[in-house]
């Protein structure tokens, strides 16, 4: 079946869309626990970004699952298919010269590995939103820790599944130490010369 799939060339190259946009396009990933911060980080940056005139989009782990990945589980299986689809998803909006915010979970390290593959490993930052899972149960936002140390729910990182934390990110972000504003310049700080063509 997949030899009958001929990928098309356009002419129109990512090159030229970087430059109609004024800008490089790639991908920041943002990985921790569930309540790390993840999503309200990469918001801030996003407005941050925005204000500075760049062209971005956000892509979040409830927000996608509520949509293309709605037929998920959060079983190993189900988690790694749903990096699949973000990494391909998201490979296509960097090629298309925007860039691209990620929230994610996404606990296991050679599924990060996977998405830096997929979008090119230049055009893959790494944001680790390292917040203590003692830090996330206490705030529990989303009632979710409780549920999952009851039995409620399954396969729920950081209780009954495991986090490999990044090795080398590019950019580490201790929620315990920083606040949003904080966090949100240290990481515009180091992208700062990756953002202008």
């Amino acid at each position: 079946m997949k030899e009958n799939i001929i990928r098309h060339k356009y002419t129109i190259s990512k090159e030229e869309r970087k430059k109609l946009l004024n800008q490089n396009s790639f991908l920041l990933w943002f990985t921790g626990l569930s309540g790390s911060g993840k999503s309200t980080i990469a918001n801030g940056l996003e407005r941050k970004l925005y204000e500075e005139g760049f062209k971005t989009y956000t892509l979040d782990g409830d927000n996608v699952r509520k949509g293309i990945n709605s037929d998920l589980d959060f079983s190993p299986e189900g988690r790694k298919e749903n990096i699949r689809r973000i990494a391909e998803v998201a490979g296509l909006m960097v090629d298309s010269g925007i860039i691209v915010l990620a929230a994610f979970v996404s606990p296991y390290k050679k599924d990060r590995e996977f998405i830096a593959n997929v979008v090119g490993n230049d055009n893959f930052v790494e944001i680790f939103v390292n917040t203590s899972l003692e830090e996330c149960e206490k705030r529990d936002v989303k009632g979710l820790y409780k549920k999952a140390r009851a039995g409620e729910i399954k396969d729920f990182t950081g209780v009954n599944a495991p986090y490999e934390a990044p090795e080398n990110p590019e950019v580490e972000i201790v929620t315990d130490n920083l606040s949003i504003e904080e966090s949100v310049m240290k990481i515009y700080n180091s992208i700062r010369t990756k953002l202008a063509l």
